[in-house]
């Protein structure tokens, strides 16, 4: 079946994610869920977002519409074996900014696609690089692109993106929080 012609139950708040499948072609809904986004301490970095989506996706599953498919995703930017999560105030973003600059970090992505008869849960992950960004570069950032909604404290479409990612290894929409390509395809054969 043309994976563009699915019908998708997009359980998520996110106007990028939202963006990303428009542009994209998919035939979709919002329902969000609020879920406790906390996770184990012991959890390895790299299992956080998929774990997370499993999570919105099942809470989700009740909303599902006839032939439905549940799309539930979460991002995290992993530096190192630290997340950088959602920033709560200006001083947590300035400080995850400041880390990231001229540094590479990893963006993962977990998806997770759901009806009554069947789960896939896919992955994406992006290597970015950065630039060095100045403190006053950063503050600019912040107060003029608030990053609160973004996990890492940044928008790969907004201005820090466009003006100091240096390099990408994976894909751009990865980094804006959904891996449209490895949706695409998984949709094909789901």
């Amino acid at each position: 079946m043309d994976p563009l012609k699915r019908p998708i139950l997009l359980a998520s708040n996110s106007p990028r994610r939202r963006d990303l499948l428009q542009d994209a072609g998919f035939t979709f809904r919002v329902e969000a869920t609020d879920i406790d986004e906390s996770f184990p301490d012991d959890m390895p970095p790299e299992d956080v977002a998929p774990w997370l989506a499993q999570r919105k996706a099942s809470a989700a599953k009740s909303l599902i519409r006839g032939d439905e498919i549940v799309l539930a995703a979460d991002s995290v930017v992993i530096l190192g074996q630290t997340i950088f999560n959602k920033p709560a105030d200006y001083d947590e973003a300035f400080s995850m900014i400041r880390a990231l600059s001229g540094q590479q970090h990893r963006v993962i992505t977990g998806v997770c696609l759901l009806n009554a008869r069947k789960e896939v849960v896919l992955v994406g992950v992006t290597k970015v690089w950065f630039a060095e960004i100045s403190d006053a570069e950063i503050d600019y950032y912040i107060q003029h692109f608030p990053p609160y909604d973004k996990a890492g404290s940044y928008g790969a479409q907004d201005w820090l993106g466009h003006c100091k990612i240096t390099r990408l290894e994976g894909t751009f929409p990865n980094v804006m929080g959904l891996p449209v390509d490895l949706v695409h395809d998984a949709l094909r054969h789901f």
